[in-house]
């Protein structure tokens, strides 16, 4: 047992250097300070996941995915207010000619359906030996919440800005997604192993004290090294002349998207895919709804005007990236209908984002978009019989019940 808290010790010093290195501004080496913010970062993962299985002893097992998510997405939220901020204080700067908000966000919506989870499915499949991830029906709920968000941003586009109509509306399904989730029971009991263990095995009021510290301090680590870490990767990035376009989009969000993604391998290699792919999708509930929904109150604030029909400014290349977002959204849920992800599946996801990432040209976003959305009409067409499905586990784990009779095919 001591050698777990000795384990617990270690982390949290490996992450500290992150919080020290913010708070003194210290210059160094872009690349020497991005592998240091980087191994804070999988400290504060590595903590997340256990304060993640421990925190199921006391909270129903969505809430704690959700919160999770929520804390590994922060520096995402962070990244992105302060380039929306900026592009309200200055219409003329680079931040709004450039559109780099909208391409922060997008970039981190694609890269976690893209990328993320055929990862995770590549985990599962190389430590299961099986081409076939099944989550459970718990994660409907978070399904029918990103299936209302997708449709409403699939119309964003169609506009010339993003308004904070648009935040009062997104942030009210943010909202009722926590509260419903709130609502939901336990799905599962799990054995709890290693630091997890040692956590689990105080007395109830120790016990949640430990887990809200450790909690704090991760998110506080995240926050403090994601964004110092996606600017030492940008920075070297420029310097081998790479566009800043390019950079924002992808390589900052592929930092601030790190500790969510390392703490979904973590759970997958420790036998908990489900909750792990859960958790992915949680973060993509987080950030098509609160991160958007955000973004025009940091331009506000940066531009003073508080119109709700004014807002964060799209024009045609930003309007473009948001549809092909959205229609890769709307696939990945009709991937899920049946609450399974397949092989062929997870290497569709994975191929038509990479393909597009060498192809920036607004005809092929625009033609990748409607590919997305013809595939995901196939898929619904043929799970059309889950649909209902879906949509009764998702009230069955509000209510906190189950219906044994729902069998998905």
């Amino acid at each position: 047992m001591n050698k777990k808290w000795l384990i617990i010790g270690t982390t949290i010093l490996c992450g500290l250097p992150g919080i020290i290195l913010r708070i003194t501004a210290v210059h160094a080496d872009p690349v020497l300070l991005a592998l240091a913010f980087g191994v804070s970062i999988l400290a504060a993962a590595f903590l997340l996941g256990w304060s993640l299985e421990t925190a199921e002893l006391d909270i129903p097992q969505g809430l704690a995915v959700a919160l999770i998510a929520l804390i590994a997405v922060l520096p995402e939220y962070a990244v992105d207010a302060v380039l929306a901020f900026k592009t309200g204080a200055d219409p003329l700067g680079k931040e709004a000619s450039e559109g780099l908000a909208i391409a922060n966000m997008t970039g981190a919506n694609r890269l976690l359906i893209g990328l993320a989870w055929p990862l995770v499915f590549l985990v599962f499949a190389l430590k299961s030996k099986s081409w076939k991830l099944i989550i459970s029906r718990e994660r409907s709920l978070e399904l029918v919440f990103l299936a209302f968000a997708t449709i409403y941003v699939l119309f964003l586009p169609l506009r010339s800005s993003v308004t904070l109509v648009d935040t009062i509306v997104l942030i009210s399904l943010f909202t009722m997604y926590i509260l419903m989730t709130i609502r939901s029971s336990n799905e599962e009991e799990h054995e709890l192993i290693g630091p997890a263990e040692a956590i689990g095995k105080l007395t109830t009021l120790p016990r949640r004290l430990v887990i809200i510290i450790i909690m704090a301090f991760s998110a506080a680590v995240i926050f403090a090294s994601a964004e110092p870490f996606a600017e030492g990767l940008v920075e070297t990035g420029t310097k081998l002349g790479v566009s800043e376009f390019l950079l924002i989009q992808w390589i900052a969000p592929l930092a601030s998207e790190a500790p969510e993604v390392i703490l979904a391998i973590m759970l997958t290699l420790r036998g908990r895919a489900s909750v792990a792919m859960g958790a992915l999708i949680s973060s993509k509930v987080n950030q098509w709804t609160l991160l958007i929904g955000t973004l025009p109150i940091a331009w506000a604030f940066g531009s003073g005007n508080w119109s709700l029909l004014g807002g964060l400014p799209l024009d045609g290349r930003q309007q473009q990236e948001i549809f092909l977002t959205a229609a890769q959204s709307a696939f990945a849920i009709a991937v899920f209908l049946n609450l399974r992800l397949e092989k062929s599946e997870a290497l569709a996801l994975f191929l038509l984002f990479g393909t597009q990432l060498f192809i920036p040209h607004a005809e092929v976003r625009i033609g990748f978009g409607v590919a997305y959305l013809l595939l995901c009409a196939l898929l619904t067409i043929k799970h059309r019989k889950d649909i209902p499905k879906l949509f009764q586990s998702a009230w069955e784990t509000v209510r906190g019940t189950k219906d044994s009779s729902i069998n998905y095919s």
